[in-house]
Formats: structure tokens, C-alpha cells, sequence
């Protein structure tokens, strides 16, 4: 079994777990199930706008460890201050060491696009989603069979939610929904956990006109950010190589300036 697999199978007893715990008519008493979601779209599409969609993660199947003990609110704060466009907080305990705590939390801090990272399976999950504050749900293609891609992203989208379909091969794409428009490619591979960074380039022109393409997974370097957005990528999702260090905030600031500056000169 790899990596997805057992997520998958561990997601599935944990949704039931909580469908029990936390029914879906508690769910959609919070105050967050009346909120309008923010556009993560539009805050891509801004020119003015960095692009970067800041990563909140405590630890990966792939790292193990990356910092545990950061603020959530502090560190999404902070790195809103340093010129992210959006916010990515992970909410799955058992693999990467988040709650759906931590994405209230951030939400109360920041007023921007915040995406619940996480492996959504059921419409329960679509549901939670929205209650805790997220404004985009992820779904990963690699997890998922066309009809539940369909299924799940109308019910996100009829909550004013957006939906980030992810993608590692071309083959993927024939499980995209025609109301979706967000697309993500995932330069690591799910099922080994090898990142390869060409892989966002080599699928970007496979993308259907129309979509915002956010490349997803180990970015680095400021020069990777360039050339992506010369292939067409809005979006750029940072996680890892911000929260190992000890100040995430500080390191996404000097991150985005490097950024910055390359446009400029350029």
C-alpha cells in the first residue's frame, strides 16, 4: 500500500468517526457556513499580487518533522503581512499534524483566500470544510474517480466555496469537472513522494484555456517562481521551504522581495 492509499483508507474511518461526532446540522450552524467564501481566483488574477499561496504545515509523510511548535495565527499573520496572496493550512492530524482548529484560527486572523489542504473523500468533508472557514477545497485527482470530482466540487460550489482540482499526470485530467476553474499541478508524486519541479512545465500547456494554473510542491528558489509565470502559472503554493525555518513569516517576506526584484528586472 502506499502513501495515498493509506491516507485514503485512514480518511475514510475518520469521516465516519466525525459524521457521528459532529453531524451535518451542527456543522452548518456555524457562523463561518454564512460567510461568503473569499475568491482565491481573484486574488491570483491581481497583477499587484504575489502569487504565493503560503503554506501552514507541521510535519509530512515526506520530511517527517518540519516545525511543530509555530503559531497558527502569528505565522498566517505574518505571512499575509509579507505579501501571500492566499493561505494553505493543513487540517489532517494523523499525516501531517493539523486540525481544523488551526484553519478557524487563521481564518480569524486574515481576511484572504484560505484553501483546507487536506484529502477530501466524501461530501461530509465539502461541509466541514465550509463550516470551519475555508473559502477552497482541494481535490486530488490521483484520489478520486470522475463521478466523485463531479460530485464533490458541485456541492463545494454550491456553497460559494472554489475547488482546486490537483493533478500529477496528463491522464488526470479527464476527471475535471467543467465548473471547476482552478487547476493544480503537483510536481511530487503522491504515490512514491519523489518531487520532480519540471513536471508543472511540462503539463502546463495541457491545461484547458480558462483555468488558473497553481503549481504545488517544491519550490525553492525565486528564479523557479519566474520561469513558472512564464508559462502561465498565477499561483505558486509554498509550504515546506517556509516553515523550516524558525521564523516562516520572515522567511516568505524575503522570499516574495526575491520575487519581486527578478520581475523588475526582467
Amino acid at each position: 500500500m502506499n502513501t495515498l492509499e493509506k491516507i485514503a483508507a485512514f480518511k475514510q474511518k475518520e469521516v465516519e468517526e466525525n459524521k457521528s461526532l459532529y453531524p451535518v446540522k451542527l456543522l452548518e450552524r456555524t457562523v463561518y457556513f454564512e460567510t461568503k467564501p473569499v475568491s482565491l481566483r481573484t486574488y491570483l488574477s491581481d497583477k499587484d499580487k504575489s502569487g504565493i499561496i503560503a503554506e501552514f504545515k507541521r510535519k509530512s509523510p515526506s520530511i517527517g518533522n518540519i516545525n511543530l511548535y509555530a503559531p497558527v495565527g502569528a505565522t498566517t499573520l505574518a505571512y499575509m503581512q509579507a505579501g501571500a496572496s492566499a493561505l494553505s493550512v493543513l487540517t489532517d492530524k494523523e499525516f501531517f499534524g493539523g486540525k481544523n482548529a488551526d484553519l478557524t484560527e487563521a481564518r480569524n486572523y486574515n481576511y484572504c483566500p484560505i484553501l483546507r489542504k487536506d484529502f477530501v473523500i466524501d461530501e461530509y468533508q465539502v461541509i466541514e470544510a465550509k463550516s470551519i472557514g475555508a473559502d477552497i477545497i482541494l481535490l486530488i485527482a490521483a484520489l478520486l474517480s470522475k463521478e466523485q470530482v463531479n460530485k464533490l466540487a458541485g456541492l463545494a460550489i454550491s456553497l460559494g466555496m472554489e475547488v482546486l482540482f490537483e493533478i500529477h499526470d496528463e491522464n488526470e485530467l479527464d476527471k475535471l469537472s467543467p465548473e471547476i476553474t482552478l487547476a493544480g499541478i503537483n510536481n511530487r508524486n503522491l504515490q512514491t513522494l519523489q518531487v520532480d519541479i519540471e513536471n508543472a512545465l511540462r503539463l502546463a500547456e495541457k491545461i484547458p484555456a480558462g483555468l488558473v494554473k497553481i503549481a504545488e510542491s517544491g519550490i525553492s528558489k525565486p528564479e523557479q517562481v519566474g520561469v513558472l509565470k512564464q508559462n502561465g502559472f498565477k499561483g505558486f503554493l509554498i509550504g515546506g521551504q517556509f516553515m523550516k525555518e524558525s521564523l516562516p513569516g520572515l522567511a516568505c517576506k524575503k522570499f516574495i522581495r526575491q520575487v519581486n526584484a527578478l520581475h523588475h528586472v526582467a
